[in-house]
């Protein structure tokens, strides 16, 4: 079942991805020509083909994952300056668009939701 939530949470999964590595590879990485934080993008391709194919566990268990990631943002977003700091400004709001995303979908797409709406 595909809701607005589920589109939303394609984009800003997508949209983490890239951002996570333009980061830390070319933007603004911690060493110059890039640096292993760039790995930190690896944990978000593995939920990419569940989200992408509407799972709905995917979604819960991103909900949890993605925490992280606006922990990093958040923390980036007070103590880096120029333009790191508006780059985790980024990941913040992305990360919380997501997190919204993962629970409205979960939501919508409860067993007890899609029974109620097929009496």
């Amino acid at each position: 079942m595909s809701t607005p939530f589920s589109k939303l949470a394609s984009v800003s999964l997508l949209l983490m991805i890239l951002l996570c590595l333009a980061w830390e590879l070319w933007l603004a990485p911690l060493r110059p020509g890039g640096s292993m934080l760039a790995l930190k993008a690896l944990p978000l391709l593995l939920p990419l083909r569940g989200i992408l194919n509407g799972r709905r566990y995917t979604y819960q268990w991103l909900s949890l994952l993605v925490l992280l990631y606006l922990a990093e943002g958040l923390v980036r977003a007070i103590t880096d300056q120029g333009s790191s700091q508006w780059l985790a400004m980024t990941e913040t709001v992305l990360a919380t668009m997501l997190f919204v995303a993962c629970l409205g979908h979960a939501r919508a797409t409860a067993p007890s939701r899609t029974i109620k709406a097929e009496d």
